[in-house]
């Protein structure tokens, strides 16, 4: 489920809906943050995702940064 809530989170940020995309990445963030039922072998990668997104969000919302 992470991965087409990550779908949509990129979805949000290509049509600017910036607040949308926040809340998607709240929502990723408390499910892979949460203790987990199992074992999860993808949990770095998922955290990786995660910054990344982070990341995106951030910079398409400071676009001034990028040309520093």
């Amino acid at each position: 489920m992470s991965d087409k809530i990550l779908i949509a989170f990129h979805h949000a940020c290509d049509q600017g809906d910036f607040e949308v995309a926040e809340e998607l990445l709240r929502i990723l963030e408390m499910m892979l943050t949460r203790r987990p039922v199992s074992p999860d072998l993808n949990r770095r990668k998922n955290m990786e995702s995660l910054v990344a997104a982070h990341e995106r969000l951030w910079l398409l919302r400071h676009p001034e940064a990028k040309d520093q």
